[in-house]
Order: structure tokens, then sequence, then C-alpha cells
């Protein structure tokens, strides 16, 4: 039985083309940071891949710093801001010293949520922004937040830094980062978005969208797991999580993985080159999952369904099933699928993404995420057509929750 894998939120396969430079990468063996011949070869492929990943996103090369992934670099951003909110440099500190108020949203990921909620312990005061049902911050509670935070007399009431994800990993709604980074400057605050599950998907450009901080990751991209990106915007204020070495300018030490930085260049380049034909193609096979369960499956309900959403996710949930239920079914026919963010797989409790949205724990917990990529195709969807109705319907059957009730 040939499996069909619609997880690619989770992460994605080797693209093959990014493979074959992955594998003859690892010949490299030089440490990229050594000064002789073998050494310098190898910083020389890094640094072509650093030009690949910029290109992506619209940067200049030297605001590119890479990481070990998506988590440390949201890390990195968050721990910019000490305990007292000190900078290192007295213009720094002039333009933001005493500012403690920290403004994100209720669907951020986990690493944001919880680098958040450290602040708080901090000291900071930490705004998590409310959405409507789709999943959208509206400009007016956006607005309103800064407003409250601007019109306070005192210093440490005045916003730092707002992070605000591009898009939504589990339903794939898309936020007026632009909007956002603009309002965010005029109320004198640093802006950071969490890009890991829209580039590569959906055009993402740092210089139109004017943001200070944006995270990246490779493995979200067809490139191997390990190794991410943040992009740091000249002149924005800097702090180093990872002390050590001198690599990266000193802003994150540790020796480099030159064969994975080396292949997330030819993954960034790969999805800057298909970035018209992936949308073209996810969002016709997203159109068919959807259309299809709505005229198989009764009592369900699309969560993030909005015209401003990731061309391949379609999170679904099915009243009166539950979805690890679902899951298991599926897998047991061949089915990947997530009831969510991998990262917080194992856990018993409902999605914070659908809880903001306001669904309610049981249809949150019978919500299943179907995440499409480059390499799915019609046929898988029209097998997944098949498999779904019986499954629910068994569900509900033997469910004492009825669809409904």
């Amino acid at each position: 039985m040939n499996r069909i894998y619609l997880d690619y939120n989770a992460t994605t396969p080797l693209d093959p083309g990014v493979r074959d430079v992955f594998f003859s990468a690892l010949d490299l063996y030089a440490n990229a940071s050594s000064m002789h011949e073998d050494g310098r070869h190898a910083a020389a492929q890094m640094e072509q891949a650093r030009r690949q990943v910029a290109s992506l996103i619209h940067a200049e090369p030297e605001e590119i710093y890479f990481t070990s992934g998506g988590s440390e670099s949201n890390n990195t951003v968050f721990h910019l801001l000490s305990e007292d909110g000190s900078f290192s440099t007295k213009a720094m500190q002039d333009a933001f010293g005493g500012r403690k108020t920290v403004i994100t949203t209720a669907v951020e990921h986990p690493c944001v949520m919880e680098s958040a909620r450290r602040l708080a312990r901090l000291g900071f005061s930490v705004v998590f922004l409310p959405v409507d049902a789709d999943g959208v911050v509206s400009e007016d509670v956006y607005r309103a937040a800064l407003d409250k935070a601007c019109s306070s007399g005192r210093t440490e009431d005045k916003p730092l830094l707002v992070s605000v994800m591009t898009a939504n990993n589990e339903i794939g709604t898309i936020q007026d980062v632009k909007k956002f980074a603009a309002l965010a400057r005029e109320a004198g605050a640093l802006f950071h978005t969490d890009a890991v599950q829209a580039a590569g998907k959906i055009p993402v450009d740092v210089k139109d969208s004017g943001v200070d901080y944006l995270t990246l990751s490779c493995h979200k991209i067809y490139g191997p797991k390990g190794v991410g990106a943040l992009f740091v915007k000249k002149g924005a204020p800097f702090s180093p999580l990872i002390r050590g070495g001198h690599q990266e300018h000193g802003r994150r030490a540790g020796t480099y993985n030159s064969p994975s930085i080396i292949a997330f260049g030819a993954a960034a380049e790969c999805a800057e080159k298909g970035l018209a034909d992936y949308a073209a193609h996810t969002s016709a096979l997203k159109a068919m999952l959807r259309d299809g369960l709505l005229h198989s499956v009764p009592d369900i309900r699309i969560n993030g369904d909005v015209p401003a959403s990731l061309p391949n996710t379609l999170d679904v949930s099915f009243a009166g099933a539950e979805g690890e239920s679902i899951l298991l079914m599926l897998d047991l026919q061949g089915i990947s699928a997530s009831t969510g963010s991998a990262c917080a797989s194992g856990s018993l409790e409902p999605s914070h993404v659908l809880m903001a949205t306001g669904i309610g724990p049981e249809l949150a917990h019978g919500s299943i995420r179907f995440s499409l990529g480059k390499f799915t195709t019609e046929e898988e969807i029209r097998r997944v057509l098949e498999v779904i109705p019986p499954v629910i319907e068994k569900l509900r059957a033997y469910s004492t929750v009825k669809p409904g009730k």
C-alpha cells in the first residue's frame, strides 16, 4: 500500500535536487571557520546559501543568520529583551530602554507563546491579542492594544516588541503583517514575524513588509531538519541567545552545520523559483479536498476558511468524532495527517489555536489538519475522499456525543 502523506506543515520530504546538494555537501567536512583552503571552500558554499536564503525573502545576505531552526530563531528574538529591558548600545537604550510591554497573538506557535510567558514571569507586560472565528487579528483590536500601551504616561507601559506570525501553522490564516509592522513602527515598537509556514508558500518580502525580525525553517521548504534562519534588519537591536565563538559575526556561536546550511540555500532557491507553481498546485488540490468533504460528510466545519490563507492548509472539525481516533483510522488506511501542530503532539489539551477561534473543546478535539505539498496528487486526494466518509460515519456511530447535540 502506497502511503499518502498530508502532513507537510509538520515537515516536508527532501526535494530530490536538494537531496543531491545535501549529499554532495557532506564531503565538505572542513570547519567553515577555518582559514585553510578546505575551510574557505566550505565557507564560500555557505555564503552562497546565505544569498539564496536572503533572496527568498528579499533581504540582504548580511541580514541572514543561520540557526538550528524556527524555535531557536523565535527564542532568540524574545531573548533580546533582558530582565530590565536594557540594550547593548546607548542609542538603542535611548530608543527602547524602559519599555516593557510585549504584544503577540493567541494563535502563535508554542515556542513564541512560551517565550512570551517567560517574559511575563520576568516582569514584562504581555498582551495576547484575541482573534475572530477565522483566526484573524482585526486591525481594530490591534490598534486598540497599541493605543492603550502608548496612551499611558509611564515609559514601561509603552510597547517594546510586537510578534505576529505571518501564517498560522494549524489553520493557515494569513495576518496583515505589513499593516501591523507599520503600526508598530508608529508606536515606536520593534516588530517580529514567524514566517516558518509562509516562506516558500506565499510571497514574503521583508523590504515591503518593513519587519525588524523574521523567522525561517529549512525543513518546511523541502530541506533537511536542524537548520533555520533569523532575518535581522540592519540597525535592529540584537543579543545572542547562544554565546561562545565568533560564528555569524558573534551573533550565533557554534560550529557551522555546513551541509545542512548549503542544502538550505538550495531549498530556498527551489522554493523561490517554484512559488507560483506551488500555489496553483496546492490550492487546486485543497479546493478539491474541501469541496469533496463538504459534499460527502455532514456536520463539519472548515477552520480558517478565508481568502487570505495558505494554499496548502485545510483544517476540518468533524462533529461527533474524536481527532486522535480519526488519525488512527486514517493511518491504518495509509493516510498521514495531523490534529494540529506537531510540537503539541501527544497533548491531551485541545488546540489553543482552535480554542482561540471560539469553536469550543468538542469541535477542537475533533479537528484534523490536512496540509498538502508539491508532491501531493489528485489521485491521493480522491483516495482520501473515499476513505474519510465511512471513517467518520463509523466513529460517530460509537460516539456518545452526536453531531448537533
